[in-house]
């Protein structure tokens, strides 16, 4: 029952920004619990570096797909973009290269128990 019990702690939360059109990150997907699982598997699937911050994830679970982050976030979240700057894949997705895209997103999780 443990490994339920983890799977059912884990949280999720990817940002998408778009400096063009966004004033703010955006919350592109969250979930908990399996949902939180596939948001990770499909993020790492497709080179989009994941950060494990257990009490960002909740805070960030708890806000509504679609809305920009709180202004509260924008140091937090400014300060992982900043290290993920210099995420280099250790192998690009297939029919992608490695290059760091002008439009980030980001996959926030909790992989530990909550």
């Amino acid at each position: 029952m443990s490994q339920y019990n983890d799977l059912l702690n884990k949280k999720a939360v990817a940002l998408h920004y778009d400096e063009t059109k966004d004033a703010a990150p955006v919350i592109v997907a969250s979930g908990m619990g399996y949902v939180a699982e596939k948001i990770v598997e499909i993020a790492n699937d497709n080179g989009v570096p994941v950060l494990e911050d257990n009490s960002l994830a909740t805070v960030l679970t708890q806000l509504e797909l679609g809305s920009e982050i709180p202004e509260e976030l924008y140091q937090t979240i400014v300060d992982i973009y900043a290290y993920f700057l210099k995420f280099v894949p250790t192998e690009p997705p297939e029919g992608q290269s490695a290059e760091v895209q002008e439009s980030s997103e980001e996959a926030v999780s909790d992989t530990a128990n909550g």
